[in-house]
C-alpha cells in the first residue's frame, strides 16, 4: 500500500539492458512508498522498463553515449518538472545522468556519489564495499539510511505480450516445442563471449536428443550466430531479426536458456525461464542469473575475473577451456 503522503517517484534508468533488469527490484520496493512509478530511460532499454510490473509510464530520450546534449536534458527536465515528482532515484554514476532531476528542482534526488555528484542530487550513498552485488545497490537507494530489507530478496521480473507472442511464433513459423535458446552475444565486449564453435557443438548435442534450438540476439550478434548455423544448420537463426520486445516473448515459451553474461541471461531470468550463465572475464558475485531456476558455469582461474572487455592475457582460457559437454551437463541436470 502506497504512502499516503508520497505521490509520485520517478527512476533514471540505466543503459545497459541486463543493469535495467535488476533495477527492477528497487521498483519493487518503491511502490510500497509510492502510489506512481516512472522510468526515464534511453532508447536500448526503454523495452524492458515498459515490461515492468509496477512502472506506470516510460520517459525515453535519446542521449548519445558521452554527449552532454543540454537541450535534450532541458526538455526532459521540464516534463519532469511537470509531472510534480516527490522523488528522483539517479541510478547511472555519472555526473550528466543527475541533470534531469536537478534542472526538474525535484525535491529528493538519491543515488550514489558516483562522479562527485554534489548539488546535483541531495541524498548520496557512498561506500558501495557493503554492498556486493548490483540489487543491493539498486535496492539501498529506497532506505533513507541505505539499509537492506532481508533476503530473499525480490527477484526482478519481466511480463509478457501474449499476443506478440503468438505473432512472433506465426512469423517465424516456430514451435514452442522443448525449445533451448542460446544468446551468444556479450555487448560488453569479447571476454564475455564462449566461443561460437562451443556453442555450435551444444547446439548439435541439444538437437541430437530431441530439442529445438533457436539463437537470439541484436544485429551486433548477426555475424556469430551466422557462424553457429553454418556449422550447426538445424538451428533456427533468429539474431538481427527481432526486437527486444520479440526476444522477451520468444524466451518466455523456452524450457532452457544458455547465455553469456549478457542483458538476454538477465531477461530470461526475469522471465522465469530455467537460465545457465556462462561467466568469463565478469563475476557471478556481482551480476549473477537471479531465479530459482538459474544456474552459473565458470571456470575457477586466477586471472579470473578481470573485468576486461578484451583478455589481457590474449588466450580467453576462461571461457575457451570451458567445454560444450560442461553446460550440457547443467542443462540435463
Amino acid at each position: 500500500m502506497a504512502h499516503a503522503g508520497l505521490k509520485k517517484a520517478v527512476i533514471v534508468g540505466p543503459a545497459w539492458v541486463g543493469d535495467m533488469v535488476m533495477s527492477h527490484a528497487l521498483v519493487q520496493l518503491l511502490t510500497a512508498k509510492y502510489h506512481e512509478i516512472y522510468m526515464v530511460a534511453p532508447p536500448a532499454t526503454v523495452p524492458v522498463a515498459e515490461r515492468m510490473p509496477g512502472i506506470r509510464r516510460v520517459l525515453a530520450v535519446d542521449l548519445p553515449h558521452g554527449q552532454l546534449g543540454l537541450s535534450k536534458r532541458w526538455q526532459m527536465a521540464r516534463l519532469l518538472k511537470s509531472l510534480d515528482f516527490d522523488a528522483a532515484y539517479v541510478l547511472p554514476n555519472s555526473w550528466k545522468s543527475a541533470l534531469f532531476t536537478a534542472f526538474a528542482n525535484i525535491p529528493e534526488r538519491i543515488g550514489w556519489h558516483g562522479e562527485a555528484r554534489y548539488g546535483l542530487l541531495n541524498r548520496r550513498l557512498r561506500d558501495v564495499s557493503d554492498y556486493p552485488l548490483m540489487i543491493e545497490r539498486f535496492m539501498a537507494l529506497a532506505d533513507p539510511a541505505g539499509n537492506l530489507i532481508d533476503q530473499p530478496y525480490p527477484l526482478p521480473r519481466l511480463t509478457v505480450d501474449e499476443e506478440n507472442q503468438r505473432n512472433c511464433l506465426k512469423r517465424f513459423d516456430l514451435d514452442p516445442v522443448r525449445v533451448v535458446a542460446l544468446c551468444p552475444g556479450a555487448e560488453f565486449g569479447a571476454a564475455k563471449k564462449w566461443p561460437v564453435e562451443h556453442y555450435a557443438k551444444l547446439a548439435q548435442s541439444l538437437l541430437e536428443g530431441g530439442s529445438q534450438v533457436w539463437l537470439l540476439g541484436s544485429p551486433g550478434d548477426a555475424e556469430d550466430c551466422a557462424r553457429i548455423t553454418e556449422l550447426t544448420p538445424k538451428v533456427v537463426n533468429l539474431a538481427g531479426k527481432t526486437s527486444l520486445l520479440d526476444a522477451i516473448d520468444l524466451l518466455a515459451v523456452c524450457s532452457r536458456v544458455v547465455c553469456n553474461d549478457s542483458g538476454l541471461m538477465h531477461v530470461a531470468c526475469a522471465l522465469g525461464v530455467a537460465t545457465i550463465g556462462i561467466f568469463g572475464s565478469t563475476s557471478p558475485s556481482f551480476t549473477p542469473p537471479l531465479g530459482e531456476a538459474a544456474q552459473v558455469v565458470e571456470l575457477n582461474m586466477g586471472c579470473r575475473p578481470c573485468f576486461q572487455r578484451e583478455c589481457p592475457l590474449k588466450h580467453r582460457r576462461c571461457l575457451n577451456d570451458l567445454s560444450p559437454e560442461r553446460v550440457l551437463d547443467r542443462i540435463g541436470s
